[in-house]
């Protein structure tokens, strides 16, 4: 994990020096960092990096601005860091394709370990940073699949609910046979719902067996990841027929069969 590549976005160069002190003292070594939105671009079009630290109130164009330009290139988990503390501000930030939110001042060991647990998760389900080896001739894996190359396809790599389809090895959604973008944490979500269909989770259940252990729960954090599963995957959103909610007791994914199946 320490040598996973991290990109800190922010201009204020005293909160980059304060995290590159931590980070190191912590044991990671690559570290990149950019003061404004365009660079943060042009650095993840030139390298891949495993986790991105973006600030909020950026020259020029601001995080939220840049971060869907980043989801272009990079499935990597992206951890929001802003002096704006309103529901409204977190929720945007995960709207645009954000993985976490920390607002500032914030406490370094914290940020750590929020860094800790993201890519827990992301490297664990892209199989790390190094490449695997094997003597047969393959295409090399692309990030969101190089961690399942080796599984069978037969082993439940696939989750058809009729309307779309999770391909758990390929790292795709599709819905009515078109693949549809959909951020890392979303489709590890997605996926772990697809893996416990009709079984109903609590908000809080979801954030430890998704965001990972040590992850801090966050009620908004898990809210948001679902509504942007409907998006996707429901005909209409506001009216779901797969990713429902049990009123005060948390949420499920519908597996449909026969007549039922053919009408959602």
């Amino acid at each position: 994990m320490n040598q996973a590549a991290i990109l800190l976005v922010d201009d204020e160069e005293s909160i980059i020096g304060l995290i590159k002190t931590v980070l190191y003292k912590e044991g990671f070594t690559d570290i990149d960092s950019a003061g404004t939105g365009e660079a943060a671009i042009l650095a993840c079009q030139s390298k891949v990096y495993d986790l991105i630290v973006l600030d909020v109130m950026l020259p020029g164009r601001s995080g939220i601005e840049i971060c869907p330009f980043l989801r272009q290139t990079t499935n990597a988990p992206v951890l929001f860091l802003s002096a704006r503390v309103s529901d409204f501000d977190k929720l945007t930030g995960f709207a645009v394709g954000g993985d976490d939110y920390m607002t500032k001042p914030f406490n370094p060991l914290e940020l750590v370990a929020r860094i800790r647990s993201q890519l827990r998760r992301y490297l664990g389900r892209v199989g790390g940073p190094e490449p695997v080896q094997d003597n047969a001739p393959h295409k090399q894996p692309s990030p969101v699949n190089a961690g399942q190359q080796r599984q069978p396809f037969e082993h439940n790599l696939r989750y058809d609910f009729g309307r779309f389809q999770v391909d758990e090895a390929a790292g795709e959604l599709r819905v009515e046979g078109e693949v549809v973008a959909c951020p890392a944490l979303v489709f590890q979500l997605l996926l772990f719902f697809c893996k416990h269909p009709n079984r109903l989770f609590t908000k809080s259940e979801l954030y430890e067996r998704v965001w990972g252990e040590g992850a801090l729960s966050d009620d908004n954090t898990v809210m948001v990841h679902i509504h942007r599963i409907r998006e996707r995957i429901e005909l209409e959103p506001a009216n779901p027929v797969f990713l429902v909610n049990v009123r005060g007791l948390g949420y499920k994914l519908v597996q449909h069969s026969g007549r039922d199946k053919e009408q959602a």
